[in-house]
């Protein structure tokens, strides 16, 4: 079930009925069903979700935003803050230098330089940020390895 269970997840044929992945795996629905249950139950499965292409819905522009910060009693609000705007679709606090990783997406330069100076720039406890512009993806929304 692990392979299919991939398969799915790479965009293969991610919206499979139960029944499709029961014959896929060699078990009859219902038992599928279960196993499937069982994985979402223990938190394997975290949910399910469309990926979908940025630059066809007007956010083309990426930002990689290396966050530094001046105060370790700011966390909690910068965290609280940085869940609050939507254009962040990725953020993960870091060991070492910088602080924290942020991935964020906005139509074009101007949005977010706009978004940089009047929100980012003024969450509690910022330093310093260091934008990266994405060229290209290379690697994206891999599954993880079995």
């Amino acid at each position: 079930m692990r392979e299919v269970l991939r398969d799915a997840e790479t965009g293969g044929d991610g919206r499979l009925t139960v029944t499709e992945l029961a014959q896929r795996v060699g078990l009859s629905a219902a038992p599928c069903h279960r196993r499937l249950r069982e994985l979402e139950r223990a938190g394997v499965i975290r949910g399910y979700r469309a990926v979908v292409d940025g630059a066809a819905v007007g956010h083309g522009f990426e930002v990689l935003l290396s966050v530094t910060m001046d105060r370790e009693e700011s966390v909690a609000g910068f965290e609280a803050g940085l869940a609050e705007i939507a254009e962040v679709v990725q953020a993960e606090r870091l060991f070492g230098e910088p602080d924290y990783f942020v991935r964020v997406v906005t139509a074009d330069i101007a949005a977010f330089q706009k978004l940089r100076d009047e929100r980012l720039a003024r969450l509690p406890g910022v330093q310093r940020l260091t934008s990266t512009i994405v060229m290209k993806k290379v690697v994206d929304n891999r599954p993880l390895p079995t």
